[in-house]
């Protein structure tokens, strides 16, 4: 009898602990652009979150991406259920929506940014440390768009 109510007691906590099992905490991240060149085409916004992910012209090191609509020269998006770390974003005034980054010679000829990069330049060119930032709550920010 005592052996007995012992596994009960076992089988009972093993199935109790699956229903109080802690579930990840997740946060969402919801990034602005404004002063859009003009309306055309959307805004693509690149979520990554690993070192050496950017730069990624091909968008092959993506972690997560969105299209955003433009209304009023801006546009807004929001990732949600993302887990704590490190994330970057990178964002393309997709003038005419094919996808990709269209060059001239050498620079972008349509609209890029990142978080926390201002300026870009052949001695400030983007990656994942200079562009990434913790995420450890809810967070609203708002990129500015380069046009070089």
């Amino acid at each position: 009898m005592k052996k007995s109510k012992v596994l009960l007691s076992i089988l009972l906590g093993l199935l109790f602990s699956s229903f109080t099992h802690n579930k990840v905490e997740t946060y969402t991240l919801t990034i602005t652009v404004n002063d859009l060149r003009n309306q055309k085409g959307q805004v693509q916004f690149a979520l990554y979150n690993k070192d050496g992910s950017i730069p990624d012209e091909k968008y092959k090191n993506v972690y997560r991406m969105k299209m955003g609509e433009i209304i009023n020269k801006s546009s807004t998006v929001s990732f949600e259920e993302l887990p704590l770390g490190n994330y970057a974003v990178n964002i393309l005034h997709d003038e005419n929506k094919d996808g990709k980054i269209d060059k001239g010679w050498i620079l972008p000829i349509e609209g890029i940014g990142f978080s926390n990069i201002e300026t870009i330049s052949p001695f400030n060119k983007p990656n994942f440390n200079k562009a990434s930032f913790e995420l450890n709550e809810d967070k609203k920010m708002t990129i500015n768009i380069l046009y070089l």
